[in-house]
């Protein structure tokens, strides 16, 4: 769902930009005659060619497996920076994901720029969920991650966002859920982030999402989309974790759309339902 105005999540006009988008092997026969029922076809000499061949591959073996345990290397991170980015660069880096949560949602993000992104990415997916349309959900989701400050004033806009009479627009229940026979979906998948301003304190982050938004079903007047957006959050840090200040979304970067074939509504809602979503977590 895309964020609604200054609050987030939620607008009037339920778009899809929104948050929170085997070879063949050749065998050659033996040269040579030989008619044994079992394959008795004879072995060619192995020329001082061969051999030579076969002692060097062994050296580079040899020189690849020192190489792989030699200890003291540099990181991932480092070497694509010495390297000076390339395609390299588009590589997963860091260290290994958070192992908290908080509900359902990743904490105790490093106080650190890499922390903060993860803190952005997983903040981001949560509140492009589907549970946003639920109030109890989504109280729980916004109480999980917003900063004690700006509480009050983000559930408060959110629940505006997603008022009774906007879900009923957009073909769900008054209390968030799907109607008989469709399956509701809004998922939203972080494709990269980026740090704008950073101290200790805090940090402004955007994150590079695309996503899923609508209704499954035969009957669904409004079928599930995708779309490419940027969410940028404001975090502040209160001392133990990373927390949300504010939130805001604009359009794009969007690729070229590719040419898969449409999938059928039930398709769509089985890979929904079939499919978990990640923690977003370098």
């Amino acid at each position: 769902m895309s964020l609604g105005d200054e609050h987030g999540y939620g607008s009037d006009s339920g778009r899809s930009d929104r948050v929170g988008g085997s070879g063949q092997t050749r065998t050659r026969l033996p040269e040579g005659g030989g008619s044994d029922v079992y394959g008795g076809a004879r072995r060619p000499v192995r020329t001082s060619r061969s051999l030579i061949t076969v002692v060097g591959v062994v050296v580079l073996l040899i020189a690849a497996i020192a190489f792989a345990n030699r200890g003291g290397g540099e990181s991932d991170a480092e070497s694509v920076a010495k390297r000076g980015g390339g395609a390299e660069a588009t590589s997963a880096t860091g260290v290994k994901p958070v192992e908290g949560k908080t509900g359902m949602i990743p904490s105790g993000f490093a106080q650190d720029e890499q922390g903060a992104q993860s803190a952005a990415a997983n903040y981001a997916a949560a509140l492009g969920s589907d549970g946003m349309f639920n109030e109890d959900r989504r109280h729980d989701i916004v109480e999980s991650i917003a900063d004690p400050s700006a509480l009050d004033r983000l559930q408060t806009g959110f629940d505006a966002d997603y008022s009774p009479k906007f879900l009923t627009q957009i073909g769900l229940n008054e209390d968030g859920s799907a109607p008989p026979g469709a399956t509701f979906v809004n998922r939203t998948m972080p494709a990269g982030t980026k740090v704008g301003k950073y101290s200790d304190g805090n940090a402004d982050v955007d994150v590079w999402c695309s996503g899923l938004f609508g209704l499954t079903g035969e009957k669904s007047t409004k079928p599930v989309t995708s779309g490419w957006f940027t969410v940028s959050v404001k975090l502040k840090w209160n001392g133990s974790d990373w927390k949300v200040l504010e939130t805001s979304q604009k359009e794009g970067p969007t690729p070229v759309t590719g040419d898969n074939p449409v999938s059928g509504s039930d398709e769509i809602a089985d890979a929904v339902n079939e499919f978990g979503g990640f923690t977003y977590a370098r």
